[in-house]
C-alpha cells in the first residue's frame, strides 16, 4: 500500500523561520481503487490496485506545504473513530501540527471511495456526518495568531469562517480553496484576500460556463484576488479587471487525485515566501502537475527539491525549443 512514509525525503529549509501555513477545512480518509475503466451503471469492474490514504482539501494542502518545506498546521473537525486515528497517524509522519484537529466523540470521520481509471480520471463518493460540518473552532484567535498565512477550503464554512475572520483582523493573507459550489455573495469570498476556484466550482457558483466571465461576475461582490484552475488548461486570474493567464506544465497525468489541493498548498506557501500572485500560481501549477504524474493520491505529493528540479528542467527544454526555432532559415 502506498503510504506517506516518504516524508523523510523532504528537503526542508534549514532556517527555523519557514512560513507557518494554517490549513483549515475538511479532513478525509480516502479509499482508492485503481481500475482500467470506470464501472458503468449497474456494472462491475475489478480494481487493479487498492490503498487507503489520508485525504481532504485541507489535509492534502497541509501535506503539500510540509513536503515543500513550510511549517504546516492543520485545523478541522473529525470523528473519534479508527479512521480518524489512521489519518492523524499518517499526518504526524509528515511532521504536520495537528493540535487544532477537533475530534467529536461518537461521530465518524469523513470517508471517500475514489475510483481512478487508466487515463487518470476519477469518480469520488464521499460520506460525512452533517454534525461534523456543524463544529465550530474552539479558539480561532489563537489559531490565527500562530500563522503567517491561512489556507481554508469551503467544505466546512461554519468551522473555517471564524478562523478566516480572526486572520483578517490580524491583517493576514487568506487563501480560499473554492472547491464546493457556493453563491457569488458568499461571505467567505469577501473575507479571503485570495480566492482560487476549481473550474467546476466557478461554473456552478457564477452560473456561467465562460470562466473569464465567471471571475468577473464574482468580482462584483469582492475585492479579493480571483483565479480559477482548469485541469490541463491555463490558470486564469484577474488583475485590475484584466484577464491574465498562467500556462500550466505539459505532463502525462496518471492520477489527478489531490492535484487541486496541491495547487492551493503550493500557492499559499509561495505567497508566504514573498512571490507575487502570477509567480506563485506558476509554482503551484508545477506542484500540481508533478503530483499528477504519480499514483497514490496524497502519497504522490512532491518535495521542494523535486519541484525545483522539475521547473528547471522544463525551463531548459523550453529554452532549447525556442533556440532551435530561432536558428532556422531566414
Amino acid at each position: 500500500m502506498p503510504g506517506t512514509e516518504n516524508s523523510a525525503r523532504d528537503v526542508r529549509p534549514a532556517q527555523a523561520r519557514a512560513p507557518r501555513i494554517l490549513c483549515a477545512g475538511i479532513i478525509v480518509l480516502d479509499e482508492v481503487f485503481y481500475v482500467e475503466t470506470l464501472p458503468p451503471p449497474d456494472g462491475k469492474v475489478e480494481a487493479k490496485e487498492f490503498f487507503i490514504v489520508n485525504g481532504g482539501c485541507a489535509a492534502n494542502a497541509a501535506v503539500t506545504v510540509a513536503r515543500l518545506g513550510g511549517r504546516a498546521m492543520l485545523a478541522g473537525p473529525m470523528g473519534s473513530d479508527a479512521n480518524g486515528d489512521f489519518v492523524l497517524a499518517a499526518l504526524a509522519r509528515e511532521k504536520i501540527d495537528c493540535a487544532a484537529c477537533q475530534r467529536v466523540p461518537g461521530l465518524a470521520t469523513a470517508l471517500s471511495a475514489i475510483f481512478i481509471d487508466a487515463r487518470g480520471d476519477r469518480t469520488i463518493v464521499t460520506h460525512r456526518d452533517e454534525r461534523v460540518a456543524a463544529v465550530i473552532p474552539s479558539d480561532p484567535e489563537a489559531l490565527a495568531a500562530a500563522a503567517d498565512i491561512v489556507l481554508a477550503d469551503n467544505r466546512f464554512p461554519v468551522f473555517v469562517g471564524p478562523i478566516c475572520a480572526a486572520a483578517r483582523r490580524r491583517g493576514l493573507r487568506i487563501v480560499l480553496d473554492a472547491d464546493k459550489r457556493t453563491v457569488v455573495d458568499d461571505p467567505l469570498l469577501r473575507i479571503a484576500t485570495h480566492v482560487v476556484f476549481s473550474s467546476e466550482c466557478l461554473i456552478a457558483t457564477a452560473g456561467c460556463a465562460d470562466l473569464a466571465e465567471g471571475l468577473r461576475r464574482v468580482a462584483r461582490y469582492t475585492d479579493s484576488f480571483l483565479a480559477v484552475s482548469n485541469g490541463p488548461n491555463d490558470i486564469l486570474f484577474l488583475e485590475e479587471s484584466l484577464l491574465r493567464r498562467v500556462p500550466v506544465f505539459a505532463i502525462r497525468a496518471v492520477d489527478t487525485l489531490g492535484a487541486g489541493d496541491a495547487l492551493h498548498g503550493g500557492f499559499a506557501l509561495a505567497l508566504a515566501e514573498g512571490r507575487g500572485e502570477a509567480a506563485a500560481l506558476r509554482f503551484a501549477a508545477a506542484v500540481a502537475g508533478l503530483k499528477c504524474t504519480r499514483l497514490g493520491g496524497s502519497a504522490g505529493l512532491p518535495t521542494r527539491a523535486e519541484v525545483d528540479a522539475f521547473m528547471a528542467q522544463y525551463d531548459r527544454e523550453a529554452a532549447g525549443r525556442r533556440g532551435e526555432a530561432g536558428s532556422g532559415p531566414a
